[in-house]
């Protein structure tokens, strides 16, 4: 079976709130921002955003938010593929199909913010172009889990 990388779809709602507490709650805490987020994935669409979901056959196995933040600036959020797919390279195929989206929205800036615990997802980031942006540079993050911020120009 082939990974198919695709936009987000009516029935997607469940996958993407259950994908992303499960990572959330392996290594952190859920919060108030995440649930207003996983409750509601229409608040990041009909906003401008888009949320790409990544298939194995008919199993929803990872996804990825852009959330709109300026006129041509999305933050990558929302990223994970289930633990049962990592090490395969399905998280750098969603996030490749989640900038190839951002461009064909007319992104011209990419952010996210992540944590220090998180290295191979860092790596990633680091290995696609985003580059470190220093916390003071940035405006506080709604999370708590937060401590490491960065952006991509497209």
């Amino acid at each position: 079976m082939n990974l198919v990388i695709r936009n987000f779809r009516p029935g997607d709602e469940d996958a993407f709130r259950q994908l992303n507490e499960e990572w959330i709650e392996r290594y952190f805490r859920l919060e108030e921002k995440d649930r207003e987020t996983l409750n509601n994935p229409r608040k990041i669409l009909d906003a401008g955003g888009q949320i790409v979901m990544a298939l194995l056959g008919e199993e929803r196995v990872g996804c990825c938010a852009l959330i709109r933040i300026g006129a041509a600036e999305y933050e990558i959020a929302k990223m994970t593929v289930t633990d049962k797919y990592r090490g395969r390279g399905f998280g750098r195929a969603v996030l490749a199909g989640t900038i190839d989206e951002a461009r064909r929205m007319g992104a011209k800036l990419l952010y996210l913010e992540t944590n220090s615990s998180l290295t191979p997802a860092i790596t990633l980031y680091e290995s696609l172009g985003f580059r470190h942006v220093p916390a003071e540079l940035v405006v506080p993050s709604p999370y708590a889990r937060a401590d490491v911020f960065m952006k991509m120009s497209l």
